[in-house]
């Protein structure tokens, strides 16, 4: 069995935390979401991956190489072209980048899963599989419920008592909404799904492909799975999903690192006042972090690596990304915070906060800031 992960896409819906790096890699305990994704299918006995890129492609294949430290091949289709000597990415849409790979080098020759890269997942995929072939299907999607509010943020898929796709809408607005059973961005593929994709020209496969199921009266079905799946289509769901993770409800993810406390966690070579420290956990401090006297953190809070949390500071159930100072006195409450910004919970801009926080990087080189 062979998968191909979606990963070519900008994140817009996540920003800022797209600025810096691309979606997949943004991280959750202090590993990029799409290595769990690779971890995962790795164990179902998936060796062969296509990976497609655009924004900050390099970024991705600096970091996952060729696979061979993961258990799998991985191999990378970049979407772009080269404008007066600079390369541009130019992303082809989901079904446009399957179309790509396949065009290139045949790599669909067999069933092939094919996964969005920005969620983490513990799906039966050998038995997701197996049901596809048992129905004879030329493609099939894996759906969730979700409650009918969420309808907007989701492909809605409408099927029968056979679990045959009937229609498929894209996001739609909650009155237009048919079903409230919703695309997971989990797919599992024939090859003779390439030859209703178009070649050159941006194609997606929720938008367009799906569609053309449909309309046409192939064999596509939508499977329903009890799994547990944390999808990072926002800001708020990221900070819900780092969240979760450190309250230890999402099996098979652990917190890093050693126990030192009930419910408080350290990495390698970490300081903290530990007399004057009040951490009320869950609380995951990654190595190389200094907490200076007085500093209260309560969990769920991840700290990332070489972080100075400053003299007096107070961090609630938030997030902040490696190499980050927090002035003294600071008070971060359900935050995303790094050098470069701070969002709150719902992924709003909290652009009081930046004179609390800067790089660690720039905080050796200038004096300290005021709050």
């Amino acid at each position: 069995m062979k998968a191909m992960i979606l990963a070519a896409g900008k994140g817009t819906r996540v920003r800022p935390l797209t600025h810096d790096l691309p979606k997949a890699m943004i991280p959750i305990l202090g590993k990029p979401v799409m290595e769990y994704l690779i971890e995962h299918l790795q164990r179902h006995g998936v060796t062969e991956i296509m990976i497609n890129t655009s924004h900050q492609a390099e970024r991705i294949e600096q970091y996952f190489g060729d696979g061979r430290r993961f258990g799998v091949n991985i191999g990378y289709s970049f979407e772009g072209h080269v404008s007066r000597g600079e390369i541009v990415p130019f992303a082809l849409g989901s079904a446009g980048g399957m179309k790509h790979i396949q065009e290139f080098g045949g790599f669909f020759d067999e069933t092939t899963v094919v996964i969005c890269g920005d969620a983490i997942i513990d799906l039966d995929l050998s038995a997701a599989v197996a049901e596809h072939r048992r129905r004879g299907a030329l493609a099939s999607v894996v759906t969730r419920e979700v409650p009918w509010a969420e309808t907007p943020n989701y492909g809605v898929v409408v099927s029968d008592a056979a679990g045959r796709v009937r229609s498929f809408q894209e996001k739609p607005a909650v009155a237009e909404a048919k079903s409230n059973w919703i695309s997971t961005g989990i797919y599992i593929f024939e090859p003779a799904v390439l030859e209703l994709i178009p070649p050159n020209r941006i194609y997606d496969i929720g938008g367009d492909l799906f569609p053309r199921l449909v309309a046409e009266g192939l064999p596509f079905y939508a499977q329903r799975h009890a799994f547990h799946w944390i999808d990072i289509g926002r800001v708020a769901d990221y900070w819900q999903a780092v969240q979760r993770v450190m309250r230890h409800e999402v099996p098979g993810i652990r917190i890093p690192g050693r126990e030192v406390r009930p419910d408080v966690w350290v990495g390698l070579n970490v300081r903290v006042d530990w007399e004057t420290v009040n951490l009320r956990g869950p609380v995951y401090l990654a190595s190389g972090t200094h907490v200076e006297s007085g500093c209260e953190i309560h969990g769920p809070s991840w700290i990332g690596h070489g972080c100075h949390i400053q003299r007096g500071a107070r961090i609630v159930r938030s997030i902040v990304f490696e190499h980050t100072r927090i002035e003294r006195e600071a008070l971060f409450h359900e935050q995303i915070v790094s050098g470069n910004y701070c969002v709150n919970a719902d992924g709003v801009m909290q652009l009081r906060s930046l004179d609390a926080i800067m790089p660690w990087s720039d905080a050796r080189e200038r004096a300290p800031l005021a709050c």
